[in-house]
């Protein structure tokens, strides 16, 4: 229940609910709709009275058998009830029935009550209905319909003796033993036209045929919304399990993620999902991995360099010591000699540990330009004319600190040289593929055992199975050179990676993100 009513699914379930209030303003335009359609009826019921009473002035006379004859010509076509009364309110001819009584001018609406009003869903609607009439302020019958011209709720005699006095009357009475309404219209007929009054015309007609279609479409629009309803919590809840689970789960991991050491105790699991949260999980996955990877250079850094450290300040020591027993001047000068070179070596150390140790917040310190490789790989050959450069003819602009991009390409430069034979070349090539600048430096060296393949970039790794075959004969190779050039590529979202040519030789291949334009 704790991830079916997470926070984002509560707001998923309200957003989705809100949307399906529509129907709800269908139901309240109804209201409207239903004043409209009983005054389009009482007005067509006017116009119905009025050309009977006009083909009664025509006549001149009020008989009763001229009436009957007039209402049979009808042939019922008419939906409403017309009946013709005399000067003395009496009901003389009747569309409905033959015969009527001359009391009869109250009508029995028939109907029974609609199917639809009887079903469970139509009555749950009715009381919501009443709910929402309440809250609005709108009480009284379901049609809340009043004639303009009604009085004070006026009997249809009050109306009927209002046309014989030679005005028009309406009047809106309850159906008998119905929720329904009957209107009716008086009008006066009056001799030859302008003459006096001498009978009136009463139309009346029940409004349950406006009803049942109302309630139809009451009951029609409230099963969509019910369905709406439904479909929104259905909605929600998929929302919930496809949305809610996998943050949940992904709080879960990040809780999870370190020890009470602070220690990295796992990963970010991966993810198949091809949606923002699949992405958001593989880039915590990276950035998690990352971190290891990081932590893993804090904790084995100092090993490293204390290890490093050992072989030098050992032969140091013991020259030292031997130093103090021989008095051989030649062997004095050549531990002396020792002495020195070991201590250029730990000097040289030093200065390397510093450089991976601060390398990282430096590049996040250095500000990071458009730079040009065309103009920094010729400015990295300098006068070295065994460096062959492969450029292109566009530029390839990458965005990184330039003097970060300079030091790891002369450490992978130099490399290259110090492993290619004295005449050998070694060729720079850039290209551009698929969004990233590539860089490739060859060489026509031994290449690299495949064991170490891996391994060229760790610190302090070197690995030389010809050791006359150097740069120089300083034999000065510490083994940071291309572990402070990966760093400086990857802090730059690139990557690096090594390996041998054929028939002979190494390439180290760099591939930095290209500057957006």
């Amino acid at each position: 229940m704790q991830r079916l009513l997470s926070p984002i699914a509560i707001r998923l379930l309200l957003f989705n609910v809100l949307l399906v209030f529509l129907p709800v303003a269908g139901l309240l335009s109804l209201q409207s709709l239903e004043r409209q359609l009983l005054d389009l009826q009482e007005r067509s019921m006017v116009q119905q009275g009025r050309l009977v009473a006009a083909a009664l002035s025509a006549e001149n006379a009020m008989g009763a058998d001229s009436a009957r004859a007039l209402l049979q010509r009808l042939g019922g076509r008419s939906e409403a009830r017309v009946r013709i009364v005399d000067r003395r309110g009496q009901v003389i001819a009747d569309s409905a029935t033959r015969g009527a009584a001359p009391s009869q001018v109250e009508d029995v609406d028939p109907a029974a009550t609609p199917a639809s009003r009887n079903r469970l869903l139509y009555r749950i609607g009715a009381q919501l209905w009443r709910a929402v009439a309440a809250v609005r302020g709108v009480f009284g019958g379901e049609s809340g319909y009043e004639p303009t011209s009604a009085g004070s709720d006026p009997t249809p005699r009050d109306v009927i003796a209002k046309a014989l006095a030679g005005r028009y009357g309406a009047t809106l009475r309850e159906s008998a033993g119905q929720r329904s309404l009957t209107l009716y219209s008086v009008v006066p007929v009056r001799a030859g036209g302008n003459g006096g009054v001498i009978g009136a015309v009463m139309v009346s007609q029940s409004t349950s045929r406006i009803l049942r279609a109302l309630w139809r479409v009451r009951l029609d629009t409230f099963e969509v919304f019910a369905l709406s309803v439904v479909a929104a919590v259905v909605l929600s809840l998929l929302m919930s399990a496809t949305i809610a689970r996998p943050l949940i789960r992904l709080r879960n991991e990040a809780d999870d993620l370190l020890d009470h050491r602070g220690r990295l105790r796992r990963t970010f699991g991966g993810s198949k999902r091809r949606d923002e949260i699949g992405d958001l999980t593989r880039a915590l996955e990276r950035l998690t991995a990352r971190l290891e990877r990081h932590l893993l250079f804090v904790e084995s850094f100092p090993a490293d360099v204390s290890h490093e450290f050992k072989n030098p300040l050992a032969s140091i020591r013991t020259a030292s010591e031997l130093l103090s027993q021989t008095d051989d001047p030649a062997q004095r000068e050549q531990l002396a000699n020792t002495v020195d070179k070991e201590v250029a070596r730990l000097s040289r150390l030093l200065s390397a540990v510093r450089e991976v140790s601060k390398i990282d917040a430096a590049v996040d310190l250095e500000e990071a330009t458009a730079v040009e490789l065309r103009s920094v790989l010729t400015e990295v050959r300098g006068v070295e004319s065994r460096i062959d450069l492969s450029l292109p003819t566009h530029p390839v602009v990458v965005t990184v600190s330039e003097d970060r991009l300079v030091q790891a390409l002369r450490n992978i430069v130099d490399n290259a040289l110090s492993f290619s034979p004295p005449d050998a070349p070694v060729r720079v090539s850039v290209s551009q593929d698929d969004g990233y600048a590539i860089l490739r430096v060859d060489d026509e060296g031994p290449g690299i055992p495949p064991e170490h393949v891996e391994r060229i970039f760790d610190r302090f790794f070197s690995f030389r199975p010809d050791p006359g075959q150097r740069r120089g004969d300083k034999g000065d190779h510490d083994g940071l050179g291309l572990a402070i050039a990966r760093s400086i590529i990857e802090a730059y979202g690139g990557t690096i990676q090594a390996m041998n040519l054929t028939p002979r030789g190494a390439r180290i291949e760099m591939r930095l993100p290209v500057a957006r334009s």
